[in-house]
């Protein structure tokens, strides 16, 4: 069973099926009438942040360590999705802001595959890097969308709206990885 806010939200079938159990969910973040504050676009990334955290959460956080480092066929870990989920908003985030990568953040990309990593310094990993974000994107949210910026050696082209928008899209794509890979490892565990 999986756990989101001390509650059980999910079993498994005899027949391998997930099903949800009746508990309400509150709202997505999107929808909660929350961050009326920050205009729309970066509003819109924190609140995907927002969700990815809590669904990384709700899928992910009773897994052992063990399960959080292996690879099911083949799939990259969930302890490598964590990590490049929260490496790759503070890197998207520097191109953001009109800076280069550091030495740290291309050493640190590096070992994003790294076996062997505990939940709990997973877990406090991409809670850091999720607060250090918001406070990033609250601190670009009143800047014109449409300046020009660049990404990488090569220096592609676009704007800070388009960084903007990726960190929410990228984030979201490897929540997606994360959460196949966790039910794959739960139906494993029945098995």
């Amino acid at each position: 069973m999986g756990i989101a806010g001390g509650k059980a939200c999910f079993k498994m079938d005899r027949g391998g099926l997930f099903h949800v159990n009746a508990i309400p969910s509150p709202p997505e973040p999107w929808l909660r009438g929350t961050l009326t504050e920050v205009s729309a676009v970066p509003r819109a990334v924190l609140h995907a942040l927002e969700l990815a955290d809590e669904d990384l959460r709700k899928w992910c956080a009773s897994l052992s360590d063990a399960e959080l480092n292996a690879q099911p066929h083949g799939l990259p870990s969930i302890g490598f999705q964590l990590r490049h989920v929260a490496r790759s908003i503070d890197r998207l985030l520097t191109y953001a802001e009109g800076n280069l990568l550091s030495g740290e953040q291309l050493d640190a990309l590096q070992r994003e595959s790294q076996p062997g990593a505990s939940a709990q310094a997973l877990f406090d990993e991409l809670s850091a890097s999720l607060t250090m974000a918001a406070a990033r994107i609250r601190a670009l949210a009143k800047s014109d969308l449409e300046q020009p910026r660049s990404v990488g050696k090569k220096a592609l082209p676009t704007t800070l709206g388009g960084l903007l928008v990726h960190v929410a899209d990228h984030t979201q794509r490897h929540v997606g990885q994360a959460i196949t890979t966790a039910k794959i490892l739960l139906a494993e565990r029945h098995r």
